[in-house]
């Protein structure tokens, strides 16, 4: 479903040319849950906002379904990232002085789907990261780990084909982090989604059918899991 081929992003920092993508190559198919992790600066944060549409590499390609990101029109490309994609970024970005509902029905809203609709299945994705009982209160009365679960809400309500997960665990409790990654795991296995997550987290790269390490923009061969199931 998502594939880079010998993609590279580079950034200026000063006089220093930095490589942060680095001829990166892996697919993400559909039924498969993707876990990526490697020390902080190595890149991985980049990877997933190339495979959003958000950066354009500067060589390579990212394809998504055999299409090249890089060919979509600025209104393809603003129409792959509200109805294939479900992002999980390190920053919630939800609305201030919003409901938890309201932030969560965003992306169905600008689907298209009506007011009604879209916050009934919304509260259906608050209930199931657990949030349901906060679905009236705003950012402001939330928790950082609460504001994160209604942005892991947001982006999964529209039943996104691709799932980009960055750290969408790093603000939670154990119990928690462990409900959201199980969720992960049962939309790629159950549902047919691809995840590609981005973590830190042992317990959740454990779950992912294929664990990658990412380090100076380079994908390594260690650590690499095949989980299997019993």
């Amino acid at each position: 479903m998502l594939e880079l081929q010998q993609v590279v992003k580079h950034y200026r920092n000063g006089e220093e040319q930095v490589r942060a993508v680095d001829e990166v190559s892996l697919r993400v198919h559909a039924g498969e849950m993707l876990a990526l992790q490697g020390p902080s600066g190595s890149g991985k944060s980049t990877l997933l906002l190339l495979a959003a549409a958000a950066l354009r590499a500067d060589a390579g390609t990212v394809c998504y379904r055999q299409q090249d990101l890089a060919s979509l029109s600025e209104q393809q490309t603003a129409q792959y990232r509200l109805a294939e994609i479900g992002l999980v970024s390190q920053n919630t970005h939800l609305m201030a002085r919003v409901s938890a509902v309201e932030n969560a029905a965003t992306k169905l809203l600008l689907g298209g789907v009506a007011l009604g609709e879209a916050r009934e299945r919304a509260l259906e994705w608050l209930e199931r990261v657990g949030m349901a009982e906060r679905a009236g209160r705003t950012p402001e009365e939330l928790s950082g780990g609460e504001r994160q679960r209604v942005a892991i809400a947001r982006a999964l309500a529209g039943e996104p084909a691709l799932i980009l997960a960055d750290e969408p665990t790093a603000n939670l409790d154990t119990e928690r982090s462990a409900q959201i990654v199980a969720l992960l795991g049962e939309l790629a296995r159950e549902h047919g989604k691809a995840v590609l997550l981005v973590t830190h987290d042992p317990d959740a790269a454990g779950v992912a059918d294929r664990v990658l390490a990412l380090r100076d923009g380079q994908i390594h061969s260690d650590p690499v899991q095949q989980v299997t199931s019993t």
